[in-house]
């Protein structure tokens, strides 16, 4: 078993996956970020990562994963998920709750239906359970934009499809100087993951998903769309749905207790699970 550490990364196969570790309780929360893991890595960001969970800090050790450096060529959602079961087990986390967003939630939901013994509890965030239109209009606009390296274009228009028109307002101004400021040497990393996501479809196995589950989405998501959370919630029985009004894709950074609400979930007693949100 590989030595826990703030900044760490376990061997995948022929290569590392890095991850971010903060907190020091016995229960375990797993994160799997979204699509902007194939920009930039959680390598050594703990103390930046670990602001928004400053409640778990007490009661759990929370683990950010970010894909394995190494992706082959065809790399799918399942194979991600297939890895990530192999990172926990390096590390010694045999169970944890997991909260996926975007991506990242597509994944959880394969983690949650191949490996159902390491998942306690289930939070899928602004996520959907296949590649519908919105999706795809988004992510291939984005694969033309890294295609010629425009990643001015890449940010602002990951930007408008995620905020709220109100934060827009706020911080529109400043997009274009953080693209310049964190372009990457190479997309390939990218591609890997946006091709990933053009392939996923889990929509005739969520029944297989039996931990209780939260689903968190905004009513305004202009990157997977309005109706895969309620797709989920139909197709996963027993689980909660919260949506929030006025949101979008950035409802994990817009909404004020986000992460309260994902805390309460994981604290609640087994007993109580199931339709409290609804």
């Amino acid at each position: 078993m590989a030595e826990i550490k703030r900044n760490g990364e376990v061997r995948i196969d022929n290569t590392e996956m890095y991850y971010a570790s903060f907190g020091r309780g016995e229960n375990k929360l797993v994160v799997l970020p979204g699509l902007s893991d194939g920009l930039a890595t959680v390598k050594g960001k703990a103390l930046l990562l670990a602001a928004p969970y400053k409640r778990f800090l007490q009661d759990y050790t929370v683990f950010m994963f970010s894909r394995k450096n190494r992706m082959p060529e065809g790399y799918l959602i399942r194979d991600m998920a297939k890895d990530q079961a192999m990172a926990m087990n390096e590390l010694g986390i045999s169970k944890a709750a997991v909260m996926g967003v975007s991506q990242g939630g597509m994944i959880a939901q394969y983690l949650a239906i191949d490996h159902p013994e390491m998942v306690e509890r289930l939070i899928l965030a602004v996520t959907a359970p296949y590649a519908n239109e919105v999706v795809r209009d988004a992510v291939e606009s984005w694969i033309q934009m890294a295609k010629v390296h425009d990643h001015i274009s890449l940010m602002c228009d990951t930007a408008e499809r995620m905020y709220s028109e109100a934060y827009l307002k706020k911080n529109r101004k400043i997009f274009p100087l953080i693209a310049r400021l964190t372009k990457p040497k190479s997309y390939e990393r990218f591609f890997r993951n946006a091709y990933a996501i053009l392939q996923f479809d889990a929509r005739k196995e969520l029944e297989k998903i039996k931990c209780p589950t939260l689903i968190i989405a905004g009513d305004d998501d202009k990157t997977v769309g309005n109706e895969g959370c309620y797709e989920l919630h139909r197709n996963i029985a027993g689980s909660d749905i919260y949506i929030y009004e006025g949101l979008g894709h950035g409802t994990f950074e817009e909404a004020k207790d986000f992460y309260d609400r994902v805390y309460e979930f994981c604290r609640m007693p087994a007993a109580t699970d199931g339709g409290i949100y609804d």
